[in-house]
């Protein structure tokens, strides 16, 4: 089974400074990672190089077995499900909920004169359905909230059945209502043997879905700790990569985490 995103020795440097430094990580098709680390630590160049967004300064990146500089990135976007804040301002504040997530099939972020098939007008309900978010589906983006906006994200993100998913930060800035239905929405999907491989950032053990599988941590550029869940989020692990130490706990799948 090939992996579906390999990094070897990669560095990204820019002024002088290495924001990532011969990181070393593959992530197999039915694995779901959580990404970790203080800010500044690299993670969301990570997930720009992962997207094909970014090339390494050296180092060997693969994507989908595609290694980046001698692929049409164009056509390897098409086959990466990518959530971030950044694209989410991309989006009209006038567009549709239905017609931000169907926009996808041609990886715009407005509709415009774009014919779309029946087929993918059905899809788009269905994956609006799947995130609970159907009964919005004529709303306008920009009135949804932070939540719902995220949400949309994930959908939009879902829409073509990518082969791999990245999402950063997707519970930020979210109430906890908010980040509960979040996290539990994709603890459900990241569970689903159907589910592409999957790449999540985040800030904070809280916000880690049940099904995840495999944790990474990077401080400074490097990582810090690699591999199953249950053997990275630890104490130990956790301190050495944010400078505290910390208390650790797990209770019914979720992490928690606090100052000792």
């Amino acid at each position: 089974m090939a992996s579906v995103l390999e990094l070897s020795d990669v560095s990204v440097v820019r002024d002088g400074t290495a924001i990532l430094d011969s990181v070393s990580w593959a992530v197999e098709p039915d694995q779901r990672w959580v990404v970790l680390g203080p800010n500044g630590a690299g993670k969301t160049t990570l997930l720009q190089i992962a997207s094909a967004n970014m090339h390494p300064t050296s180092g060997t990146a693969t994507v989908l077995e595609n290694t980046l500089g001698r692929v049409d990135v164009f056509e390897l976007r098409t086959r990466i499900g990518f959530a971030s804040t950044a694209l989410a301002r991309r989006i009209p504040a006038a567009e549709t909920v239905l017609d931000a997530v169907l926009t996808a099939a041609y990886s715009v972020t407005g509709r415009w004169n774009e014919d779309y098939e029946d087929i993918d007008v059905r899809r788009a309900q269905r994956v609006l359905a799947e995130w609970k978010l159907d009964h919005l589906a004529d709303r306008p983006f920009g009135r949804l909230s932070d939540g719902e906006q995220k949400r949309v994200q994930i959908a939009r993100s879902v829409m073509t059945d990518p082969e791999i998913l990245l999402l950063d930060e997707p519970a930020a800035s979210l109430d906890l209502g908010a980040r509960e239905e979040l996290v539990q929405l994709l603890g459900g999907y990241a569970s689903a043997a159907e589910a592409p491989a999957i790449v999540m950032v985040t800030h904070h053990v809280e916000e880690i879905p049940t099904g995840f599988t495999h944790a990474l941590l990077l401080a400074d550029g490097r990582v810090t700790a690699q591999g199953p869940v249950d053997e990275v989020i630890t104490a130990e692990r956790l301190g050495e990569t944010f400078g505290l130490e910390l208390v650790v706990g797990k209770d019914d799948g979720r992490f928690t985490a606090r100052a000792a």
